[in-house]
C-alpha cells in the first residue's frame, strides 16, 4: 500500500510561482514512478507531469513544458511540482499519484492522493 499526501496549493495571481508537495508512505512506493496529475473545474483529469522515483527520468504535458519542473527528494520521500508563470488556465485541483511507470495515461497509476487546489487569478 502507497499513501500520499498533498500539500502547497492556494490563490496566486498570473505570473506567480507555486510549489506543491507530496509526501509519499508505503512499502513500496520507492518501486513506483509518481505523477502529477490536475482537473479543472467541469473538466476530466488530465496529466501534468511524471518522474521515476529511481531514475529520475521526467515526462511533461505539452501545456507545461518549460513552466513546470517535477521533481523527488528520495531521502525524504517526498514528490515536488515547482510550477513557474502561472495562467489562469492552470486553476484545478492538483493530484500526485503513484504507478509502475512513468506514462501519462491515468488509467496505469494505482495510488491517488487527495488532491490540493490551485487557483490562478488574472
Amino acid at each position: 500500500q502507497v499513501q500520499l499526501v498533498e500539500s502547497g496549493g492556494g490563490l496566486v495571481q498570473a505570473g506567480d510561482s507555486l510549489r506543491l508537495s507530496c509526501a509519499a508512505s508505503g512499502r513500496t512506493f520507492s518501486t513506483y514512478a509518481m505523477g502529477w496529475f490536475r482537473q479543472a473545474p467541469g473538466k476530466e483529469r488530465e496529466f501534468v507531469a511524471a518522474i521515476s522515483w529511481i531514475g529520475g527520468g521526467t515526462l511533461y504535458a505539452e501545456s507545461v513544458k518549460g513552466r513546470f519542473t517535477i521533481s523527488r527528494d528520495t531521502g525524504k520521500n517526498t514528490l515536488y511540482l515547482q510550477m513557474n508563470s502561472l495562467k489562469p488556465e492552470d486553476t484545478a485541483v492538483y493530484y500526485c499519484a503513484a504507478g509502475p511507470r512513468v506514462i501519462a495515461a491515468m488509467t496505469f497509476y494505482d495510488y491517488w492522493g487527495q488532491g490540493t487546489p490551485v487557483t490562478v487569478s488574472s
